[in-house]
């Protein structure tokens, strides 16, 4: 077998081990997930420094790396010290309004800050009348699609911004795709939550409607720190000056905010931990697979705007989108003989080969939506409705009552659209 595939398998399984074992394994998975992810790379090290050596690529990936968690890190932590609440009658257009909220903000705190910040006063303020498509749509809406627009909104962009994308590139190329996404979800969740509210018994309704309305807000000075870290974003030169800026105004947010704050919000560490030790696998085990994907994107047909499309979101609903984005990035970078790894290639791209780049984009945020992980955000959403309480939807369920009924339908209509060669 061919050396250059054998080497990908630890990608593979990696990937693999993140989409199945969570669920079949929880508990183990929970002990072990460090291990797994640090053997894989240590054979993709092993093979980059004696193998086939190569120490200036992974000392590349390295940096990419440590850009990428930072602003993850920093928008996590300040936006632990946010705590919000809403009272009073959770009424549809209330809840719409809180949900376009969430899919504003996801693309300044990213998704998973966006949807960390704003699931329990969600909850809260629904929790008279609490189903299951409150939640899913809170996943279709803030924890995936909302952060279409910027680098900072969704993992995947994040990768192409450290690869040369133009920050606003996405914001004024996706923009139109945002916006009928987002108000087609809009208006079917007002629909159907019209129709259940209104058979909500009228004492409930009443005893609501007596309570004031009342927004609680705290720790509201720390939106300052995550303006400041947006900001550093555009920092390109020297190498680690953005990402000092980033960490340590984030440790100075986590520092002076009160300790209540964070146990209201029952803010702990465990999940950026995971996402940095699964991304650092991700990140040096993907390697072999960027290389090949690089040098035979036109024979695994990636000069096909429709398969990149589909394929990427297919692959985004099952695994992790990220890497999803910037393997289908290479290849299509590598049809036109361009390299995903000299910003001066990715610009040249950026501007001759838009659509390409959409379509990656795209399907590589929107698709995450279709299952509970195709998206980091998306299972931490779930579990934290389930521990208020709320019977959710399988796995299986989850996909063939809703994301197949409510967002294939809509992804076909898009790629009509904006994507059909």
């Amino acid at each position: 077998m061919n050396p250059e595939l054998i080497i990908i398998l630890p990608f593979i399984a990696l990937l693999l081990s993140i989409s199945v074992l969570p669920l079949v394994r929880g508990e183990w998975w929970e002990k072990k997930y460090p291990y797994i992810s640090f053997g894989l790379a240590a054979i993709v090290l092993v093979y980059y420094f004696f193998v086939k050596p190569n120490p200036g690529k992974v000392l590349l990936t390295i940096e990419e790396y440590v850009s990428f968690i930072s602003l993850l890190f920093s928008l996590f932590l300040v936006s632990g010290g946010i705590f919000f609440r809403l009272k009073g009658k959770a009424t549809p257009l209330r809840n719409v309004m809180l949900l376009l909220t969430g899919a504003v903000i996801a693309n300044i705190f990213g998704t998973t800050g966006a949807s960390m910040l704003l699931i329990r006063p969600f909850i809260e303020s629904n929790k008279y009348r609490l189903k299951p498509y409150h939640i899913i749509f809170f996943i279709f809406v803030i924890g995936n699609t909302g952060g279409l627009l910027t680098p900072i909104g969704d993992p995947p962009l994040l990768l192409g911004y450290i690869k040369g994308v133009p920050f606003f590139w996405t914001l004024v190329n996706l923009l139109p795709v945002w916006l009928m996404t987002i108000g087609y979800l809009l208006v079917l969740f007002f629909f159907i939550d019209r129709h259940f509210y209104e058979k909500v018994p009228q004492n409930i309704q009443d005893d609501i409607e007596e309570q004031p309305e009342k927004l609680e807000l705290k720790g509201v000075l720390n939106i300052i720190p995550l303006f400041i870290i947006a900001g550093s974003v555009f920092i390109t030169k020297p190498f680690l000056l953005r990402e000092v800026i980033m960490i340590t105004t984030a440790l100075v947010s986590y520092k002076i905010t009160k300790k209540d704050i964070h146990l209201r919000n029952h803010f702990n560490f465990a999940p950026i931990r995971e996402v940095a030790i699964l991304f650092l696998g991700i990140f040096i085990t993907m390697m072999p697979a960027l290389e090949y994907i690089s040098v035979n994107s036109r024979s695994l047909g990636l000069d096909s705007i429709t398969r990149i499309y589909w394929t990427a979101g297919f692959l985004t609903s099952f695994l992790d989108n990220a890497p999803t984005y910037l393997n289908f990035l290479t290849g299509a970078m590598g049809v036109f003989g361009l390299s995903v790894d000299n910003p001066a290639d990715v610009l040249r791209f950026v501007e001759s080969e838009a659509v390409f780049l959409r379509a990656v984009s795209v399907a590589s945020v929107i698709f995450g939506a279709m299952t509970y992980i195709g998206n980091a955000p998306n299972f931490m959403i779930k579990s934290i409705a389930e521990h208020k309480g709320l019977q959710m939807p399988g796995f299986f369920q989850y996909i063939v009552k809703y994301s197949i009924v409510i967002l294939l339908p809509f992804y076909f209509i898009l790629w009509l659209l904006f994507f059909r060669q």
